[in-house]
């Protein structure tokens, strides 16, 4: 094939067929591999005389070069047209609304402990934690309930053997506390955590519960301190605008004993039926930790003194969100959850 020929040749196949990608490269393996035209050419080439080489050499390389160059020039020609096609369907929509992503959200359970951690830290207390687990020892005897005293039968609860048993309250952590700091070291701490009673499930009763205690001892703390720490915490789990007052009662770790109540945040202390008419709510026990709990656990009443408290977590979370049902806190429905993200 004459080199002018070969020339007009590329030119026509390059205008006339469809190219794509793979086309293209079929093309220029025809013209520019080592069994094409021009190779073929170049080959040829020792069998002229040596005063024809340079100028036909020449010319081939020429053409080589030229078809070389308009191949890549298509080749990248095509490669951007790919890609702008490709952007074109994957283009995306700005003004269209976003995706919704699932974040989760906290148990309103946690929820409540959080915020209560939260206050009492900044109150400068410690948050302690137990095993739930609990031997006897620690969870009725160094709280002034031994063996046989008829105060076990409201804490009845779940033994694992005759000396362990699940906890039936978080005053097992303050026991050890004080043991733990030997008597001679200020203790202002709250003990988060389960609890396990052998109890009825209904609407406010639960055999598994979430208990938050607090426990201060000290030198000169007393009952109006108590009070004052109830009313803060009060004020910030239901409103500013909140009031306590106490009533006597009977626990066998602290005397005096007190059952505290909260005004009534619906109706204000005027009477509903959240407060049953009273204009009160009940929210937890407390009182002044009894001496016989402080001998056996290391201090001496005549130079310390202190005060607890406890409150269920369910109890404030079903009063402050207006949950109805306690066992809805463990039935694991996501709808419940999502309310407080």
């Amino acid at each position: 094939m004459e080199l002018e020929e070969l020339k007009k040749k590329i030119n026509e196949d390059f205008n006339n067929l469809k190219l794509n990608l793979q086309t293209l490269t079929e093309l220029r393996a025809q013209y520019l591999g080592k069994k094409g035209p021009i190779q073929e050419m170049l080959l040829e080439m020792k069998n002229l005389p040596n005063e024809e080489k340079p100028k036909l050499g020449e010319k081939v390389n020429a053409l080589k070069q030229a078809a070389t160059e308009l191949f890549d020039a298509k080749k990248k020609e095509l490669e951007e047209r790919l890609v702008e096609e490709q952007l074109s369907k994957e283009a995306v929509d700005i003004t269209l609304p976003g995706k919704d992503i699932n974040t989760g959200s906290i148990h309103v359970l946690n929820k409540v402990i959080e915020e209560v951690e939260d206050l009492f830290i900044g109150m400068g207390y410690e948050v302690k934690d137990g095993p739930e687990v609990e031997q006897d020892l620690y969870n009725f005897q160094y709280l002034n309930i031994p063996k046989g005293h008829p105060a076990r039968a409201m804490q009845d609860t779940f033994y694992v053997d005759v000396d362990r048993l699940l906890r039936s309250q978080t005053s097992a952590v303050q026991a050890r506390t004080m043991l733990e700091y030997g008597g001679n070291k200020d203790v202002r701490i709250i003990c988060p955590g389960r609890a396990y009673r052998r109890d009825d499930d209904d609407a406010t009763h639960s055999h598994e519960f979430t208990q938050i205690e607090g426990l201060v001892v000290n030198k000169d703390v007393t009952m109006a301190e108590l009070k004052g720490t109830l009313t803060i915490m009060a004020k910030r789990l239901f409103g500013d605008d909140r009031e306590i007052r106490f009533r006597p009662s009977y626990f066998p770790f602290t005397e005096p004993s007190i059952e505290v109540d909260v005004s009534c945040f619906k109706c204000h202390g005027k009477g509903c039926n959240l407060c049953k008419g009273t204009g009160w709510i009940e929210i937890l026990g407390a009182g002044m930790v009894n001496n016989n709990v402080l001998s056996m656990c290391g201090y001496d009443p005549e130079i310390y003194q202190g005060f607890a408290f406890g409150v269920g977590a369910e109890r404030i979370a079903m009063l402050k969100y207006g949950i109805d049902d306690i066992r809805s806190l463990y039935a694991n429905d996501l709808r419940q959850n999502k309310q407080f993200k």
